[in-house]
């Protein structure tokens, strides 16, 4: 329920050490072994340190730290009231202050680099927390933290043992437990105390609409996992809940919808910020022109492919536009939709063992399609991260939405850019394998260190390996599935423009839609989702993708320059993830030291 006025992609992740894989917790349903392995003496010690970050931090956001593997939390939620800010700043400043004392002491090369990483998340969420003071009125999607806080607890790869917690933390979020105020209350009161502060920016109009139509269909979608799961007892303190969220529902369109702003753009300052938490580090601006740069160029390689397609095809029109549009009239329904995606996948991984792209991991991945709640929540396909410290079998998943559910006349708004054939192969390589699934599943493979593992990860070098594995694999596609890998490929770099363009005023939310629905042929729900996304979800985020890849892409023409015929694709593959989450700079640097074993070259001008 935090505020993501200042698009924190990383919420305050927080987990185990690495040592407690050794923990006997029954398994659930779906879960593999995961056995016990001896870790590195470097990375034993590292985890100390990160054991000691946890310890000080973790009950200020006990749901996400639950989640990444913090035991004895699962009742835990959010802390809302009065003071809370300085609580967390104070405590964050001390655990800051400790880690420096204890980098001067440090002599191991790889020891320090973690408590490196240690000390720069701590100074990026202090530098976050101070800007969110100085220019917002404190506001939280009150039913979105309710949903999260309650749907981590009910799953199936959750151990039945702690899925009886959800009860708990709906009473805690009910203010029905002693000690509890109702979180809404306390979240109401908080931002109330906020509005007569002069000079303060309240939530956009279209972020604030957007919740509230949400919010029936997360409510609506508690019941269900209660009752899936056979739980008893939550009808009571849901129908209190319920009741105090359609009061904070009337709270936010009488008190805050009038006053809400209507101007997306974000003062310079906090905007830098974002793209600075998320790992990209070149003005906008620069960033912008590359893209742009990037854009052109891929157009013109969609326009070769299409034209394969549409003479394959028997299309008159082959523009890549028009071959687009005559792909997606090949939409999969209903029950074929999830059968079809684990097929996919199951090509995708004879392609990568055929190629030798990489090492598969040991486990299956996993692939479903979203509630209607879920789809609420987040309405383009997504990966769910296992949870990556403490894990005794939990696993990634690829969740597939399909509908932008809708309160408005007609219902729901069709996404028909996810469940055609041609597109199923690079989101199945995006967000499965080799894709992000495969990215954690190789990481709890491994065994990399706690600092790595959670407090390294940023959007760049996640979103980065995602859009490099749809590479990776795209020349193995047949054309039609090549040419949506370039499509989406396109979108990223659409993404890296339109982005900060609107934060710089050169473009308007009306013709980056019609942009997106023009030249990229999206939905109009995801054309929607999309400027959302760069307007009020996450600004600045959308342009990580591109940015990863870019320096991604760098790196490995580094490599090969530097090794020539001693290049080896998969095993560069392998050595990159198994370094966890590192930035693109210190991955940089262990690649050169521990793969090429060669000097460090001063790194040139980026590949525009």
């Amino acid at each position: 329920m935090r505020s993501r006025t200042l698009a924190l992609v990383v919420s305050l992740a927080l987990a185990l050490p690495a040592a407690a894989l050794a923990q006997s917790t029954p398994r659930a349903k779906g879960q593999v072994q995961v056995k016990p392995r001896q870790l590195p003496a470097w990375v034993q010690q590292s985890n100390v340190h990160t054991k000691y970050v946890l310890d000080a931090l973790s009950k200020f956001d006990p749901e996400d730290s639950a989640r990444a593997g913090v035991e004895g939390l699962d009742e835990a939620i959010l802390d809302r009231t009065p003071g809370y800010r300085d609580r967390v700043r104070q405590a964050r400043e001390a655990v800051l202050a400790e880690l420096r004392t204890r980098l001067a002491a440090e002599q191991d090369l790889k020891v320090r680099q973690d408590l490196q990483i240690l000390i720069e998340a701590q100074e990026r969420e202090l530098k976050a927390a101070a800007l969110e003071q100085q220019y917002f009125v404190p506001y939280a999607s009150v039913a979105q933290g309710v949903f999260n806080g309650v749907r981590v607890l009910l799953d199936e790869q959750v151990a039945p043992r702690r899925r009886q917690a959800a009860l708990v933390r709906l009473r805690r979020y009910a203010g029905l437990e002693k000690g509890y105020a109702p979180i809404a209350e306390l979240t109401m009161a908080d931002t109330r105390a906020h509005l007569a502060k002069p000079g303060l920016l309240l939530p956009m109009k279209a972020e604030l609409e957007r919740h509230l139509e949400n919010n029936a269909f997360l409510l609506d979608g508690l019941a269900p996992l209660f009752q899936k799961y056979g739980l008893q007892g939550y009808e009571e303190p849901l129908a209190t809940l319920k009741k105090q969220l359609l009061d904070y529902d009337t709270f936010v369109r009488t008190e805050l919808l009038p006053r809400a702003r209507t101007d997306f753009q974000l003062p310079p300052e906090v905007y830098a910020h974002n793209l600075v938490e998320l790992g990209v580090d070149v003005p906008p601006a620069e960033l912008a022109a590359m893209a742009r740069k990037a854009f052109g160029e891929l157009q013109a390689e969609m326009q070769q492919v299409a034209a394969q397609v549409a003479r394959a095809r028997g299309w008159k029109d082959a523009d890549y536009r028009a071959v687009i549009r005559e792909l997606k009239k090949e939409q999969l329904v209903g029950e074929a939709i999830l059968p079809h995606y684990q097929s996919r996948l199951k090509q995708l991984e004879a392609i990568i063992r055929r190629e030798r792209l990489l090492t598969l991991p040991k486990s299956p991945a996993r692939i479903r399609l979203a509630s209607e709640a879920e789809s609420a929540r987040s309405s383009g396909p997504y990966m769910v991260p296992p949870r990556l410290l403490g894990n005794t079998g939990e696993q990634g998943e690829f969740v597939l939405p399909l509908n932008l559910p809708s309160t408005a006349p007609g219902g729901a708004k069709k996404l028909d850019d996810f469940t055609f054939a041609a597109a199923s192969w690079t989101l199945t390589a995006h967000e499965a394998r080799p894709g992000h699934e495969l990215q954690f599943a190789r990481m709890l493979e491994n065994g990399v260190s706690d600092a790595r593992a959670i407090f390294a990860f940023n959007s760049t070098n996640a979103e980065g390996w995602g859009l490099y594995a749809e590479r990776i694999t795209l020349p193995f596609l047949p054309p039609e599935g090549k040419l949506i890998s370039l499509q989406h490929r396109l979108m990223r770099a659409a993404r890296a423009f339109c982005d900060p363009e609107l934060q710089l005023g050169r473009t308007t939310p009306e013709q980056v839609k019609q942009l997106l629905m023009t030249d990229l042929v999206l939905s109009e729900a995801m054309a929607t989702l999309e400027v959302e996304r760069y307007t009020f979800r996450l600004p600045g985020q959308a342009t990580s993708y591109f940015y990863g890849f870019t320096r991604l892409n760098e790196l490995r023409a580094e490599v090969e320059q530097a090794m020539g015929k001693r290049f080896d694709a998969q095993r560069f593959h392998d050595f990159v993830l198994a370094q966890g989450l590192l930035p693109p700079d210190l991955l940089r640097q262990a690649v050169f030291a521990d793969f090429v074993r060669g000097p460090l070259p001063t790194r040139g001008a980026m590949a525009k």
